[in-house]
């Protein structure tokens, strides 16, 4: 298993699919071709041109639950070249590691899902339910093309959803939401040795997020649910064109990430009515809804989570960690399905767009024993 296992990450890094440009044909194909191999039904599915998205199929012979993984296939850039010791498209197994671009992030558990998926296949399949193995292509992109788009077209609606994460084999479980929205002002331009001949478009910003922070440093302390908590950031803040010159607009952009139990559509509403409220001229500022998901929360008594504790337990001897999760994940576009999200995988999420990426050789023999494991309890 080992040695499969490092081959098929070495593979992996050596077919670039860095975002931007987004382009995943390539190693789809790859992904593709060896699922195919093993008897499963795969569809290249795609929304944009250059973006593929795999998605591989295999059904059990009595009725169960739709089991599906998931893994991006897509990595940030190689950023400076120099501050990597070698070449980040080349494998390097040094140390009982694996240092490539994407090593970590998530080419590590797209290897070990790949080898799940031909390892459940050598052993005849699953007895019951459907199987699903997805790789996706802009998760770095926000996932619009990649997990949303198979969320929105039905191709994928599974019972639980198990996305491969670097989490050193313990679970995410709970996710907070996100929103973004953009506040615009208007003004009047004029010269500024004479200021009050014009109407700055910066001051009336300033206004508004001094109000806005000053009613949330107020709201959101009170807003923890365990490790999470709901925050904002005034994330961008563009105005003016010259120094001279009485500023006519200015954007904002600020994000707000939500506990589970906080809705996005609930969240614009409370922003904007604070907006609202600080009795600027309407005409002359708007508030934008840019995009958004809610939190999901998978109880610990569920099936799938139950399953993972168990093998945890089992085969590590140790108790599963569930652990607090600062960024989001593709498993955002299926919050509202109620069903069960888990983040899991080896690495370290430090090692994650960094330079000289990898991911312990250990622990992806680990995930991919668990993962097997909790396949056969599941489906059979």
């Amino acid at each position: 298993m080992k040695k499969e296992l490092v081959s098929i990450l070495s593979d992996l890094i050596a077919l670039p699919s860095p975002y931007p440009p987004g382009t995943s044909v390539e190693i789809c194909a790859y992904a593709a071709k060896r699922l195919k191999k093993a008897g499963y039904k795969v569809e290249i599915a795609t929304k944009a041109k250059g973006v593929d998205n795999v998605v591989a199929r295999r059904k059990g012979k009595a009725k169960g639950p739709t089991i599906a993984f998931n893994a991006h296939v897509d990595t940030v850039g190689v950023g400076e070249r120099a501050n990597w010791k070698s070449d980040p498209y080349k494998a390097l197994v040094k140390g009982g590691l694996v240092y490539g671009l994407g090593a970590g992030n998530c080419k590590g558990s797209m290897a070990v899902q790949l080898w799940l998926a031909e390892e459940i296949a050598r052993r005849g399949g699953p007895a019951k339910g459907e199987l699903i193995f997805t790789f996706v292509a802009d998760e770095e992109n926000l996932g619009p093309n990649g997990m949303e788009f198979l969320r929105k077209s039905g191709k994928v609606r599974p019972d639980a959803l198990i996305l491969g994460a670097q989490t050193e084999n313990n679970l995410i479980v709970a996710e907070r939401g996100v929103l973004w929205a953009r506040i615009t002002t208007k003004g009047k331009a004029a010269h500024a040795g004479n200021p009050s001949a014009g109407d700055n478009a910066i001051l009336r910003m300033m206004r508004l997020v001094g109000a806005l922070q000053s009613y949330y440093d107020k709201a959101l302390a009170k807003r923890v649910s365990g490790a999470m908590r709901s925050t904002v950031n005034i994330g961008m803040f563009h105005g003016g064109h010259n120094t001279n010159v009485v500023p006519s607009a200015c954007t904002v952009e600020i994000d707000r990430r939500l506990l589970p139990d906080e809705k996005v559509k609930a969240a614009f509403t409370e922003l904007k009515k604070v907006i609202d409220g600080v009795g600027e001229p309407k005409g002359q500022y708007t508030v934008e809804f840019l995009t958004g998901t809610n939190g999901f929360f998978a109880p610990e008594n569920g099936a799938a989570v139950g399953a993972f504790e168990a093998v945890v337990k089992e085969q590590t001897g140790r108790k599963v960690k569930f652990l607090n999760a600062t960024g989001v994940s593709d498993g955002r576009y299926y919050a509202d399905d109620g069903i069960e999200i888990i983040n899991f995988g080896p690495g370290s999420g430090a090692q994650g767009h960094a330079a000289n990426e990898s991911v312990p050789i250990s622990e992806m023999v680990e995930a991919a024993e668990i993962q097997l494991e909790v396949v056969r309890l599941l489906l059979g």
